[in-house]
């Protein structure tokens, strides 16, 4: 019988413990950015250059794919590592509560990782041969963040470019064929945002991770620094989403203001319960800030 956690309790290997594992409620992640970058592709193609639905869908799919692999290589490594213990604050994990025997989580690496480069290798054939070291980028740092770069405080970095610029810019290009600057400004834009969610998840572990010597960024500037971030990256991304303006889609920029004003209030929220397990809730009250910011930009496009 699987250990207990909270008031449910997950037998070893169900169903239940692997989803679980995929950690669902991060899938909205995955999807803004790509979310973000195939509506304006949609907003930018013509007769000349009609929109594909096909590149798009596997755009998402590869994006959902590889976050669900990169939850389960967190997962494991984390285990290995000791990080997942008595003392950990967050979301219970597969391997530390025995939900799932480590050998198995190895196996179902493999196969996600697998099943990612399978579902993005067609992409080959709307963005050439070059989509291929994107697909190698991307499974190289999914494994590097968590066993290596997350240690060195290079986490927010990485989710600039794999949680923004990357997703973001190459559905564009897929349909495209072009970039301009308002749509890297617009993944950058993207990338802080999603950012919040790694901030308020780094606020929260600070004391475990100083004692495992993880070096995160909220480490190094501090509680109160971790806190300010928070709130600047939300600011700093509604500043960049200006660009808009600039290209004829005033609604791209004045509809995530609304997101704004409910980032202020996660924020202060996040103020007052300042540590403890508590923080999960701002780490929920994130996500859907998160989501909520892509849907607004993404309608701002297209009613654009």
């Amino acid at each position: 019988m699987g250990k207990e956690t909270s008031s449910e309790i997950v037998r070893p290997h169900s169903a239940k413990a692997w989803f679980l594992a995929a950690r669902p409620k991060t899938l909205s992640g995955a999807a803004v950015p790509v979310m973000i970058g195939i509506s304006m592709a949609y907003a930018d193609c013509s007769d000349d250059n009609p929109f594909s639905w096909f590149p798009a869908i596997l755009c998402f799919l590869f994006a959902f794919i590889m976050q669900i692999d990169a939850n389960f290589i967190n997962d494991y490594f984390d285990f290995l590592n000791g990080n997942d213990d008595e003392t950990r604050l967050g979301p219970k994990r597969a391997c530390a509560m025995g939900w799932i025997r480590p050998d198995a989580m190895r196996r179902a690496i493999y196969t996600t990782t697998a099943i990612a480069c399978l579902t993005g290798l067609p992409l080959i054939l709307y963005g050439g041969w070059e989509m291929v070291l994107v697909g190698i980028l991307c499974v190289t740092f999914c494994f590097l963040y968590t066993t290596h770069l997350s240690y060195l405080g290079l986490g927010d970095i990485l989710v600039l470019l794999f949680f923004g610029v990357i997703p973001v810019c190459i559905p564009y290009y897929l349909e495209t064929h072009r970039m301009g600057l308002n749509v890297l400004l617009a993944s950058v834009a993207c990338g802080m945002v999603i950012d919040t969610l790694l901030v308020v998840n780094n606020y929260r572990d600070i004391e475990n991770d100083r004692k495992n010597d993880k070096m995160t960024l909220i480490v190094r500037v501090g509680t109160k620094g971790g806190r300010l971030l928070y709130l600047f990256l939300g600011i700093a991304a509604c500043i960049l989403g200006a660009v808009h303006i600039c290209d004829n889609r005033p609604l791209a920029f004045f509809l995530p203001l609304i997101y704004l004003v409910i980032h202020f209030f996660t924020y202060l929220h996040m103020v007052k319960v300042d540590h403890g397990r508590a923080l999960n809730k701002i780490l929920g009250e994130t996500a859907r800030n998160m989501f909520f910011y892509g849907l607004l930009v993404a309608i701002g496009i297209l009613l654009s």
